[in-house]
């Protein structure tokens, strides 16, 4: 492969991903550690993206295209991870939570091991992993229209079905934060994580930092309003815009 043709696929997927790790270059375009940190530093440098700690993130603040549930599966694992591990701490058994749709929310479903706890999803990966738990866990799935990529429930009949369920808890993702809007690419999809932020008594956001300084198609939700945001402690991002606004958990 080429230079120019590397340099030009790196681009391109940092744009599509948002933040890459230098192992996911390493491993997709089939090139070494130091081949891949010389490419980044030149492209930093020529203004084509922004180097951060173990890979690169994009200078283009507005995501072009909503990667799909699978793309989105396989994406910054471990961050994830270790902002469940925080929001894990927030339930206690008795509660009634909301669990939204999104990847870190599965994961974070698929590490509950509570006894008495009442969870509304709209998420069908959610419902699917909760389950198939062997515990005492009440479980519930709204109805609706499903939206394939991101295997979520909405509409007017999910949304009728929210108005009359309030909530201890709830817990959402967002596809970015600008300020204090946080954004989804669907307008439906957003509606139905509004009604179930609204009608919670404490309201978490959980993103990895990839989400933050960056836009997307419908701003749904106030991020003020959240009781907490919990993200990845990255030591190369500055946390200062989210705490102006909210209550920021590093994890």
């Amino acid at each position: 492969m080429l230079k120019e043709e590397r340099l030009d696929k790196i681009v391109t997927l940092v744009d599509r991903q948002g933040t890459v790790k230098v192992s996911d270059i390493m491993q997709q375009l089939k090139v070494s550690d130091m081949t891949v940190r010389r490419d980044l530093i030149e492209l930093e440098n020529s203004g084509l993206l922004k180097k951060v700690h173990g890979g690169a993130q994009s200078i283009h603040q507005y995501k072009r295209k909503e990667l799909s549930h699978l793309e989105k599966k396989i994406i910054n694992i471990e961050e994830k991870k270790q902002i469940v591990n925080k929001a894990l701490t927030l339930i206690q058994e008795g509660d009634t939570i909301f669990l939204g749709p999104g990847t870190t929310l599965e994961i974070l479903a698929a590490n509950m091991a509570f006894d008495s706890l009442r969870v509304v999803t709209n998420s069908l990966p959610v419902f699917n992993t909760l389950v198939e738990k062997e515990n005492n866990m009440e479980v519930h799935l709204l109805g609706g229209r499903i939206r394939k990529r991101t295997q979520a429930f909405f509409g007017d009949l999910a949304d009728q079905m929210l108005q009359n369920m309030h909530f201890q808890k709830t817990f959402i993702s967002c596809n970015a934060i600008k300020g204090n809007e946080i954004m989804t690419a669907s307008i439906e999809e957003g509606k139905t994580q509004k009604i179930a932020l609204d009608n919670a008594v404490e309201k978490y956001l959980l993103v990895d930092d990839s989400k933050i300084n960056k836009e997307d198609f419908y701003s749904f939700y106030e991020l003020d309003h959240f009781t907490s945001v919990i993200t990845n402690d990255n030591q190369e991002h500055s946390y200062h815009e989210l705490q102006e606004f909210v209550q920021t958990i590093l994890s």
